[in-house]
């Protein structure tokens, strides 16, 4: 019975990979089909494209900034703890030293 599971934990990471290897496979290959099919000529298709391309690249650019800020934010928040932790514990230490 215990050789049934490890049997079944040790495929499960494989077959994720697998699962996602195939549909990444048919996503590119639907993306293919649906360029070749498009009633648009090449230049304009190669033009909607590059537009879709650079709204992808500004979304991503927008994103990591708003996740850089709000790092930082939260490192800076993060530190203002600590040190008032080690306010409070100093104090505590201080008075029990009395």
């Amino acid at each position: 019975m215990t050789d049934e599971i490890e049997e079944r934990t040790e495929d499960t990471p494989s077959t994720f990979t697998g699962n996602v290897a195939w549909f990444l496979a048919g996503a590119f290959i639907g993306a293919a089909v649906a360029v070749l099919y498009t009633p648009k000529t090449g230049k304009q298709t190669r033009r909607y494209l590059a537009g879709k391309v650079q709204q992808s690249k500004d979304a991503v650019a927008d994103t990591s900034s708003n996740i850089v800020e709000a790092s930082r934010d939260m490192f800076e928040r993060g530190k203002q703890l600590v040190d008032d932790a080690a306010d409070l514990f100093e104090r505590g230490r201080k008075l029990v030293k009395g």
